[in-house]
C-alpha cells in the first residue's frame, strides 16, 4: 500500500451525496466527479492541464481520485473473489 493512500483520508476530498451528480463521488466542494478527472487523463490530459483548466482542484485532490479508485478496485477484486 502506497505512502500516500496510508496517509489520505478519501473523506476529506471525495464526497457522495446523492443530490450533486447522482451520487457520483465528486471531488468535495465541487460537483467534478472522479470518473471526469480519470477521463481526463485517460484522453491524454496532463496534471497541470487539468489543474489550469479547474484551478478550484489541487494535486491533493488529483491524488485523492487515484486512491479512491485503487480502493474501489481494490473491494471489486475482493467481492469477485468471494
Amino acid at each position: 500500500m502506497s505512502k500516500v493512500y496510508k496517509t489520505m483520508n478519501l473523506e476529506e476530498r471525495v464526497t457522495i451525496n446523492p443530490d450533486i451528480r447522482s451520487g457520483k463521488p465528486c471531488i468535495k466542494g465541487t460537483r467534478i466527479t472522479v470518473y471526469d478527472i480519470l477521463e481526463y487523463f485517460a484522453g491524454g490530459m496532463s496534471e497541470e492541464e487539468i489543474l489550469s483548466d479547474f484551478p478550484i482542484l489541487s494535486h491533493e485532490d488529483i491524488q485523492s481520485v487515484f486512491a479512491f479508485a485503487a480502493a474501489r478496485e481494490r473491494k471489486l477484486s475482493v467481492s469477485l473473489a468471494a
